[in-house]
């Protein structure tokens, strides 16, 4: 990419001359841009945003007012390390969200990849892994070391436990709070978040064909209502279920899991 477009620099702002602004790059202005940091093509910074590196932010991003992108973590291990934060392209990082970096400890980044939508005052810590077209609602809290799948939608006032992995296309329901992982798919609810079926509908509108959803339906019932310890149930998956491709995503999230998955 094409380096160091000041054109799109409001007056009122602040960017650090080693910065790397590509083309097309806007910043608003009273909007910090701190050293180490690049921003990739058509990628709008409003007003009174902090971006502090080592920090990566790819193409046609927005990120709006009070966010604070790429601040040092809050473990009280962190000692200054220069971990970074790895943002792709396409995202919409609402109003007054907070993504730290990553931390020694873990890979020493945080990484958010395509076309995600965070709404206001979500927080994102360090080390955290989201993938792409994922929904955060308002005030959703991610812990460190926090996964997110694809596809995956977190609902407003959302908690979510350290080391916890979320699956491909699943749901939880505003004001769950998170303490295991949450398998592909699966809808959650609750405090603690418990299982309330497959996200049908979800897949559906995502072009999941009817056999697919049959075959998924039948895996949920398998984990979850046939009193199958889960090494028995995944036993019964890979010989009933492992033909059909839409189904590994959900066996593989079963046996991927180290926290344990809610019941």
């Amino acid at each position: 990419m094409t380096t160091n477009d000041w054109s799109g620099v409001h007056p009122q702002a602040i960017v650090d001359p080693s910065a790397k602004l590509a083309d097309g790059v806007t910043v608003g202005p009273w909007s910090y841009i701190g050293p180490g940091v690049e921003i990739g093509e058509g990628t709008e910074i409003l007003s009174h945003v902090v971006v502090k590196g080592p920090t990566v932010i790819g193409r046609n991003n927005r990120i709006f007012q009070f966010s604070s992108i790429g601040e040092e973590c809050q473990d009280k291990k962190y000692a200054g390390e220069p971990t970074t934060l790895v943002i792709g392209d396409d995202n919409v990082i609402r109003e007054s969200c907070t993504i730290h970096r990553g931390t020694v400890q873990d890979r020493g980044e945080t990484v958010i990849g395509n076309g995600n939508l965070f709404m206001a005052y979500v927080h994102v810590a360090h080390d955290c892994m989201i993938g792409n077209n994922t929904i955060l609602a308002n005030t959703t809290t991610l812990a460190g070391h926090v996964s997110i799948g694809d596809y995956a939608i977190l609902g407003g006032g959302t908690m979510v436990h350290q080391f916890c992995n979320i699956g491909i296309h699943s749901m939880a329901a505003g004001g769950s709070i998170v303490l295991k992982d949450i398998p592909a798919y699966v809808m959650a609810s609750g405090q603690s978040a418990k299982p309330f079926g497959m996200n049908v509908e979800g897949l559906r509108r995502r072009g999941f064909s009817q056999g697919a959803l049959t075959a998924l339906r039948r895996a949920y019932k398998t984990v979850y209502r046939q009193g199958l310890a889960l090494a028995d149930a995944l036993d019964e998956l890979e010989s009933s279920h492992s033909d059909v491709p839409e189904v590994r995503p959900f066996i593989d999230s079963l046996r991927g899991s180290d926290r344990g998955i809610i019941r």
